[in-house]
């Protein structure tokens, strides 16, 4: 029997192929979602931009990345194309370069919801092919490649620090675009392998009664979307709002830091405690990561607030959707998906009516919501079904 594997996979690093979803993720997510965040308070200095319609931006970007998901979801034959990931690469350089053009509110709004359709599809395509690439590989490689998102944010948080200090707001797009093209370059070769013969309808035999817990799981995945995306939009402008300097986008710089070893990290310790029980650990950390900037002033509650949610946010995403395919609840990745975008359009328009008083409000809310999350996730420890075969690789 000839082998469904393409010849190129027999002889291709395994890192080769996190370094191309790696940088995949770099650009999408890293740069293309969250670029916006240390880009904020110079907007809003030397744009103009106000408070209301930087809220409505970033509320088009989730709404932008709904889509995508949604658009993943509806044609599964977008997940494993090479050419819909290259595409979305390149249309996610030009809006990141286009945002500079106009000082227009319904432009930026436009740009913006592309913007997260393409980082959207990006994210699913790229962890397909990555996944489908790594299936027979060691587990951690998995988590190294989902540290591009934690490398993007680093990334392009430095050189918005290196602009800001000579150069202005267009110019920071403008070379966030240069930085998310060189990654573009990278992960254009990035292609998925066919799921072995079988695998699917082996996957739809005899599937046991998990959907009490996926529903609690559904929930905290969705509230953790409301409030992780409050703080990912916010931090940096809350920061810099009670401080001096750079301090702001310096924070921003040791989140992306931090959320690099994170998903390998998290991955790891999955393999000693429940990860329901780490689900609940990482939500609680992060609550209390967010919260912080917001309760103490000062350099040393921001950067501790900077490590904490750096170390949790994505760590949070690996585990649940663990989980997810865990209890074998069929779509389950994508409902999960669904409900996490839900959760991040619905964050800014919670946070909206709190930003007259500035932005220590909004953290606490999207700490509220988290705690939330964390309620959810202990309801997911009780009688967590650990007898179903293990998972093999995160969603």
């Amino acid at each position: 029997m000839q082998s469904s594997v393409p010849p190129l996979s027999r002889t291709q690093s395994p890192w080769t192929i996190v370094v191309q979803a790696a940088a995949a993720l770099a650009a999408g997510m890293g740069i293309g979602r969250f670029v916006y965040t240390p880009i904020l308070p110079l907007m809003h200095t030397q744009a103009g931009l106000s408070s209301g319609l930087g809220a409505s931006l970033a509320t088009a970007n989730f709404a932008g990345y709904l889509a995508g998901a949604l658009t993943g979801i509806a044609v599964p034959a977008v997940v494993r194309s090479a050419a819909a990931l290259r595409g979305s690469l390149a249309v996610l350089v030009v809006t990141l370069a286009l945002m500079p053009v106009t000082r227009d509110g319904t432009g930026w709004v436009l740009l913006r919801l592309v913007a997260g359709a393409a980082s959207a599809l990006i994210f699913v395509i790229a962890v397909s092919a990555m996944l489908s690439r790594l299936r027979a590989h060691p587990h951690h490689l998995v988590g190294w490649a989902f540290g591009g998102v934690g490398a993007g944010i680093a990334l392009s948080g430095l050189l918005v620090v290196a602009v800001q200090a000579a150069s202005t707001w267009q110019a920071a797009w403008w070379f966030c675009a240069a930085l998310a093209a060189l990654l573009a370059a990278v992960a254009w070769p990035l292609t998925s392998q066919p799921a072995p013969r079988g695998s699917e309808a082996a996957a739809q035999t005899e599937r046991p009664r998990t959907h009490r817990w996926f529903l609690a799981l559904l929930a905290s995945y969705t509230f953790e979307g409301v409030g992780y995306i409050i703080a990912g939009t916010f931090l940096v402008a809350a920061i810099q709002q009670g401080a001096s300097g750079r301090l702001g986008s310096g924070a921003w710089i040791v989140v992306g830091l931090a959320a690099f070893p994170s998903c390998a990290v998290w991955t790891r310790l999955a393999r000693r405690w429940s990860r329901p029980a780490l689900l609940l650990t990482s939500l609680t950390v992060q609550a209390i990561g967010i919260a912080l900037p917001a309760l103490l002033g000062g350099a040393t509650p921001a950067l501790v607030s900077a490590v904490l949610f750096g170390a949790t946010f994505m760590g949070v995403s690996t585990i649940a959707l663990s989980i997810g395919t865990h209890l074998q609840v069929p779509r389950a990745v994508a409902l999960l998906t669904a409900g996490y975008s839900t959760g991040q359009v619905l964050g800014p328009l919670l946070a909206a009516p709190l930003l007259s008083h500035g932005y220590h409000q909004a953290l606490l809310l999207g700490s509220a919501m988290v705690v939330v999350a964390a309620v959810a996730a202990a309801a997911v420890c009780v009688h967590f079904p650990h007898h179903l075969a293990p998972v093999t690789s995160p969603p």
